[in-house]
């Protein structure tokens, strides 16, 4: 304030101000969903600079830091996967660490989190696979469970046959044995197709490198 009392504005500060770029952002606007749709892309894309970005228009326009979070944890499930399952391990980690420490510093959270997300290789056969099981039983006759694996709690139930025939995985080698788990009307369904990515994987007592 000037010794007269007043705030005196000059044409130049003027014309600064007004050059300033400032990001288009408009939390209940279009701009709102482009955005995040850019950054949920960019982690999917695994483009760590563009998923930043795009962050970085989100908190400049102030974007709830829990909505932000809540799309990390759900892309880390999403598209990453079981490429690398301990991507849902950080993005839940740091979606807790936010709720707990807010903003300013939540935006070093939100960044690691995201980058790593981006970083991550990338498999959406848990996604596909869900939704996959999910049609069938909504759309199709799926058949009963087989006998050998439903619950007997009592005798009477034993008698029916509940139960028999079971096999216990954990008295064989490896902690394994074939049996029929699906009903009859969808024995040899996929629901769970790997993707391209290796990781080792213990399966019928063999360490072997299985697609995720």
């Amino acid at each position: 304030m000037e010794p007269d009392g007043y705030i005196h504005i000059t044409e130049e500060e003027i014309k600064n101000s007004i050059q300033q770029k400032k990001a288009i952002f408009d939390k209940n606007g279009e701009a709102h969903y482009d955005n995040i749709s850019a950054f949920i892309k960019s982690m999917r894309g695994s483009d760590p600079d563009a998923t930043l970005f795009y962050l970085a228009k989100a908190i400049e326009g102030g974007e709830d830091s829990m909505f932000l979070a809540r799309r990390i944890t759900i892309c880390a499930a999403e598209d990453v996967g079981l490429a690398n399952p301990n991507a849902l391990v950080v993005a839940n980690s740091a979606m807790q660490a936010i709720h707990m420490i807010g903003m300013p510093e939540a935006r070093i959270i939100l960044a690691e989190a995201a980058i790593y997300v981006a970083n991550s290789q990338k498999s959406n056969s848990a996604y596909m696979g869900i939704d996959t099981a999910l049609a069938d039983i909504k759309n199709k006759e799926t058949g009963e469970i087989p006998m050998h694996i439903r619950n007997a709690p009592i005798k009477e139930m034993q008698d029916l046959g509940y139960s028999k025939g079971y096999l216990y995985p954990h008295d064989y080698p490896g902690n394994y044995v074939e049996q029929q788990y699906l009903p009859d009307e969808k024995i040899n369904t996929k629901y769970y197709i790997p993707g391209e990515n290796d990781q080792i994987k213990i399966n019928k007592n063999k360490q072997e490198y299985k697609k995720t």
